[in-house]
């Protein structure tokens, strides 16, 4: 008699510990579910992107400020020099287009309107 007991309690409690797990799976597999977790691990990527650009643009500020301490940019100026200015570019006459322009109206029926 309490082999029968001890036989159905333990197969009543399996079966009660299976369904609950499946149940918890099908839950994390509908689509509002999976929405949810693609959004958290677009957010998680997102942060991890901005931690990682930060990181670089410290370093490269650190770096810029090694090579100029290096090349003495940071040196003081002499009063008596005129202040010399930095251009981005240098200017020059710009060179000639010889690439063909399309048309303004193209016959593209893929392109947005």
């Amino acid at each position: 008699m309490f082999r029968r007991t001890f036989w159905f309690t333990a197969g009543a409690a399996a079966g009660v510990w299976a369904t609950t797990k499946v149940n918890r799976k099908l839950r994390q597999l509908t689509p509002e579910s999976l929405a949810a977790q693609a959004a958290d691990k677009a957010i998680e990527t997102g942060h991890k992107l901005k931690d990682f650009a930060l990181d670089v643009r410290a370093g490269m500020v650190r770096r810029e400020a090694e090579l100029g301490g290096a090349l003495g940019l940071q040196a003081p100026a002499d009063p008596e020099l005129p202040v010399q200015r930095l251009y981005a570019v240098e200017a020059a006459e710009p060179a000639a287009t010889t690439h063909r322009k399309l048309p303004y109206k193209s016959n593209n029926r893929n392109e947005d309107h």
